[in-house]
């Protein structure tokens, strides 16, 4: 299973990058790929619904920040998670 995730507004920076995203949401799908998560630029936000950035967990150099963890945020990540495990998404 892959409880990896982070929640909504955690800040991370990526392996080789110099600005730092915010996470907005997960599983983003592009093209015929899903990404772990979708984020913009932090701090501007997001200025344009064109400019999100999807990236995988694994391409997490640093963790800034983590995000609020709530009762529905836990509960919201289970439901992430067997969906993702019954799909067979690695």
């Amino acid at each position: 299973m892959r409880d990896k995730f982070l929640p909504i507004g955690s800040v991370v920076l990526l392996d080789g990058g110099t600005k730092k995203l915010m996470i907005t949401g997960f599983c983003p799908v592009v093209g015929d790929k899903i990404y772990d998560y979708c984020g913009c630029l932090y701090p501007e936000g997001i200025i344009s619904s064109d400019q999100n950035c999807v990236f995988e967990h694994s391409q997490i150099k640093d963790i800034v920040f983590v995000g609020h963890e709530s009762i529905e945020e836990v509960q919201f990540r289970d439901t992430l998670n067997n969906y993702l495990e019954s799909i067979n998404y690695e």
